[in-house]
């Protein structure tokens, strides 16, 4: 497979013949580069990747986001530098059973372990998967990895849904294997085409993922009742991971208000014995989240005098610890004071942004690829600002 330079360059005429006289003395790698000031000035802001900012757009306008935004390069770029240790091989060699960890030398341990990790190198991820394109161009299978990889990388940790939805479109054209569908969904409602992302879930069917990846996609798009019949199917065909059915069951219904009905579906989860299969993880996320929508209908912001409030709840590896500061009857911080989630993503600081926008607990919708974190964060934030009331 070959990938295009007006792929990773810009669909202005007059830039591509300038890339293409630069390219014949540095390559194209440098030559990306170099063009980026020239682009920067050149083209419009790149498309908006905020989830809540995104109005509703119909089909044409969202292929056309995500063309330019594959054509294009992030307004980033050239502030970014290709940045990772010598050591590391970019061609996603795999370690030996039973080697140790080696994120220095294993590209896909160095993605996971220091870059999903570092917030401050998430820039720095995407530009070097940029890179292994480049160096991967001759291997169709390894390319086909890197592309799917800068897909996640745009949609997990940058949220720049319409470039994700370009690298994985690619990826999956190439391989059905790399393809991903429900990330595509998720990307597609991100982007404000809500028939798309429908159209999507429906090919796909049901939902077999561990986490119930569909199940929250349909809630977080408001078909509740579709998300309920998903995950009833779900835990009918699974008995043994029925619970997780339950959980993100409760979590739709709590989305949308339907607070009976999530503490009923909570209830079911909080009251199962036994640790088998992350049961007991579930077990205590649904007795922290009934414990935060009993006080839901309780808090006032009012109420509450100004000052910072803490609180905690469980998260993915351990407790989530946060501050919750009020001034004037509102919120005006939340802030992620300790915790112990090694691959959090944009969860911590994207969770309590929309938890202060919305100034209130009820209907945030968790982070897509950090549910338990985000869920985490949310009844924290409801026992810290319920500690308060007066």
């Amino acid at each position: 497979m070959e990938i295009s330079p007006g792929q990773l360059c810009f669909p202005n005429s007059t830039l591509r013949l300038c890339a293409s006289a630069v390219r014949k003395f540095f390559g194209f790698p440098v030559c990306f580069l170099l063009l980026c000031q020239v682009a920067q000035a050149a083209q419009p802001a790149s498309p908006a990747s905020d989830p809540t900012a995104a109005k509703p757009r119909t089909r044409a306008e969202v292929e056309a986001l995500i063309s330019k935004a594959g054509t294009t390069p992030p307004d980033w770029w050239a502030s970014t530098p290709l940045n990772y240790p010598p050591t590391l091989d970019l061609t996603w060699q795999k370690p030996p059973p039973k080697t140790p960890w080696t994120p220095s030398k294993y590209l896909g341990q160095y993605i996971w372990g220091v870059i999903n990790e570092n917030p401050g190198k998430w820039k720095e991820g995407a530009r070097l998967l940029h890179h292994t394109l480049e160096v991967n161009k001759n291997d169709r299978n390894k390319l086909i990895e890197s592309m799917y990889s800068l897909g996640t990388v745009y949609r997990n940790l940058l949220q720049d849904y319409a470039r994700a939805a370009f690298w994985w479109r690619k990826a999956g054209a190439a391989d059905w294997d790399w393809s991903e569908p429900i990330g595509l969904a998720d990307c597609y409602w991100k982007l404000g085409c809500k028939e798309m992302a429908q159209e999507a879930l429906t090919k796909y069917g049901s939902d077999d993922t561990y986490y119930c990846r569909v199940v929250k996609l349909w809630a977080d798009m408001g078909e509740v009742d579709t998300a309920l019949k998903v995950a009833e199917e779900k835990a009918r065909e699974d008995k043994d991971t029925a619970f997780m059915a339950w959980l993100m069951s409760g979590e739709a219904c709590r989305m949308a208000g339907r607070y009976k009905e999530a503490l009923a579906f909570y209830g079911k989860v909080a009251v199962l014995p036994g640790d088998k299969g992350g049961l007991k993880q579930c077990r205590e996320r649904a007795r922290a989240s009934t414990e935060a929508i009993k006080v839901y209908d309780l808090l006032d912001l009012k109420r509450i005098p100004d000052g910072t409030y803490t609180s905690n709840s469980i998260g993915y590896a351990g407790q989530m610890f946060v501050a919750v500061t009020v001034k004037g009857g509102r919120i005006e911080a939340v802030k992620v004071t300790r915790h112990q989630e090694k691959q959090p993503y944009a969860s911590l600081t994207e969770t309590p942004r929309r938890i202060i926008e919305k100034q209130s607990v009820k209907g945030i919708d968790t982070f897509s690829s950090a549910t338990v974190t985000s869920e985490a964060i949310i009844n924290a934030t409801a026992k810290a600002l319920s500690s308060g009331m007066k």
